[in-house]
């Protein structure tokens, strides 16, 4: 589902938004449905071991992490930002449980998920898109956040 290309956001028209360049972007590289679907839970988990081999150095490590995601995202919009935000503070509470299991758990979410990620890529026949620029890595939890709010109407 595309994104209509008229009217204007965060006083700039649609179709110049740096958001929309990237997701399309993104989008472009991630058609083939069994690889979306991949994505739609690999790369969040990716996102959370990160989040936690962050955690399991040092909570304030996860805390800034989280903040220089946010503020990256406060760059492309800030109702993406705030979606940010609210996934990040959902993804702390299972860290809190882990205790000293932490970094085992990280490692082995975080391998098991780039698998997922490279088996994805297979099947839709393309590289990575880390290979293109690591802002299109980056921006992976963005798309799938805004592939949400498409889905239930909120504007970003």
């Amino acid at each position: 589902m595309r994104r209509p290309r008229s009217g204007l956001a965060w006083g700039r028209p649609v179709a110049e938004r740096r958001v929309d360049a990237l997701f399309d972007r993104y989008g472009e590289l991630h058609r083939h449905p069994t690889n979306r679907a991949i994505h739609g839970v690999c790369v969040p988990l990716v996102a959370w071991s990160l989040l936690a081999l962050a955690w399991s150095w040092s909570p304030a490590a996860a805390y800034v992490l989280i903040g220089v995601a946010v503020a990256c995202c406060l760059t492309l919009s800030f109702p993406i930002a705030m979606g940010m935000l609210a996934v990040a503070a959902v993804m702390v509470y299972p860290l809190t449980l882990l205790g000293g299991s932490t970094l085992r758990v990280a490692v082995a979410v975080f391998v098991a998920a780039w698998i997922g990620l490279i088996v994805g890529h297979r099947i839709e026949g393309r590289k990575p898109t880390f290979l293109e620029g690591v802002r299109l890595l980056l921006v992976g939890p963005a798309w799938l956040l805004g592939r949400i709010y498409r889905r239930v109407g909120i504007a970003y």
